[in-house]
């Protein structure tokens, strides 16, 4: 079943700077604008139950907080070792499963890359796109899948362990 229409408002903040061009809106996130009460209207037309879930989306998370992954290497023998090249657009898997083999997998653009100081094993993706971040994520995780072998026995791997944003929210 189709809606007809639906539409959400949204109150850009101080900081955000927004372009429209035809069907094309460009979002920029700019701490030096002055105070401007703002205010967007979000419309889609004869949308299905997916396209009507991102209206929803764009009103509600916008490109203040930003989405941060945080994924876990598990092994079980052969440690798996993470070099972050490219100022955080590639990551190099090395010795998965004690293959010489070096696995590169590239960010998706807009999506930083890094290694956490704090935990150990653990990868950090952040964006403004959840869609990217999430795809760089599934692209980490299959990239360590095992071949060839029984998976509910051989469980090493790069996993998601955490989603969330990177700036906390106040409510």
């Amino acid at each position: 079943m189709k809606t007809i229409l639906s539409n959400q408002t949204v109150d850009i903040s101080e900081i955000v700077d927004i372009t429209l061009n035809g069907c094309t809106v460009n979002v920029k996130e700019l701490s030096l604008l002055g105070k401007k009460k703002k205010r967007l209207w979000v419309d889609k037309w004869w949308g299905n139950r997916k396209e009507l879930a991102t209206v929803r989306t764009i009103c509600s998370r916008g490109v203040r907080l930003g989405f941060r992954y945080k994924m876990r290497s598990v092994y079980a023998h052969f440690p798996i070792s993470i070099v972050i090249q490219k100022n955080g657009s590639l990551a190099e898997i090395r010795n998965f499963l004690g293959e010489k083999y070096i696995r590169r997998v590239g960010m998706r653009p807009g999506v930083a890359c890094s290694v956490s100081q704090a935990q150990k094993d653990e990868l950090i993706l952040e964006g403004n796109d959840i869609e990217l971040v999430s795809n760089s994520a599934a692209l980490i995780q299959q990239a360590t899948t095992v071949k060839n072998k029984d998976i509910w026995k051989f469980l090493d791997g790069i996993y998601v362990s955490e989603k969330g944003t990177v700036q906390q929210t106040d409510e």
